[in-house]
């Protein structure tokens, strides 16, 4: 079926269109360049957490009194406490050049009672659920000095995804994108809501090339960019399939 429209086209071909593929191309368009928009839309939003990353990456202050919550995202510090290495987390599904692996989060216990999780880096998966790596500390009742940066626990975009550290299980613990309450529930003592991402220089750590979440900014204009020109294509297809020749 047509729709009652007809556009000469020079004097040998005329654009007549389809109704259903006109309703069909006009969803295809609509529908590509909102998957654009997103895209663009959460590649300016990373440009601001990379430019954030970049701008906190001067000395490291010593925590002293001030609250966790009220530090920059991305801010180093400097924190004295005595690690809890009897109390330990895998945090699974973390990858490294492509290899699966975990992140060992270790509370640190500061001096004036609050404790916070220091991320110590990446160690990779033996290949048997049953075989955990070894992260144990040596002589953990010393105390520390820790430098690092403040940063917020990974989170899945799908629940199915998370697995909370299971109440039963031996230490060191497995758990999947857990929120901090389970990790509070997990140690039976109250944890501060930002991690900490041991430097690169610290002792006592594994694997640690920290970088701003996801993928750069670029990947996201990328993926727009490719999106608009779906939209684009579906547009000259539709003419093309339209046009007809004329008899005479």
């Amino acid at each position: 079926m047509n729709l009652p429209l007809s556009i000469p086209i020079g004097s040998r071909r005329v654009f007549t269109p389809s109704l259903w593929l006109t309703a069909l191309s006009a969803l295809a368009i609509v529908a590509f360049i909102g998957f654009g928009r997103w895209q663009w839309h959460r590649g300016v939003a990373k440009e601001v957490t990379w430019r954030e990353f970049s701008a906190e990456a001067g000395d490291a202050v010593p925590l002293g009194n001030r609250e966790f919550g009220a530090l920059p995202r991305f801010a180093r510090v400097q924190l004295e406490g005595h690690y809890d290495g009897a109390h330990q987390f895998l945090l699974d599904n973390r990858t490294l050049d492509g290899a699966a692996g975990y992140e060992v989060l270790t509370p640190l216990q500061l001096a004036d009672g609050r404790s916070v999780l220091v991320n110590r880096g990446w160690v990779p998966f033996s290949g048997y659920r049953d075989r955990l790596p070894d992260i144990s500390l040596k002589g953990n009742e010393r105390p520390v000095t820790v430098t690092g940066r403040v940063d917020t626990l990974p989170v899945e975009g799908m629940e199915a995804g998370r697995a909370p550290p299971a109440v039963g299980a031996a230490w060191p613990k497995v758990t999947s994108f857990p929120h901090i309450g389970e990790i509070s529930a997990a140690l039976g003592h109250p944890v501060e809501q930002q991690q900490v991402l041991l430097d690169p220089g610290m002792p006592d750590g594994f694997a640690r090339r920290w970088q701003p979440p996801g993928v750069p900014p670029e990947r996201h204009f990328s993926y727009a960019v490719q999106w608009w020109l779906f939209a684009a294509t579906v547009g000259v297809l539709y003419g093309l399939l339209n046009l007809h020749k004329v008899n005479r």
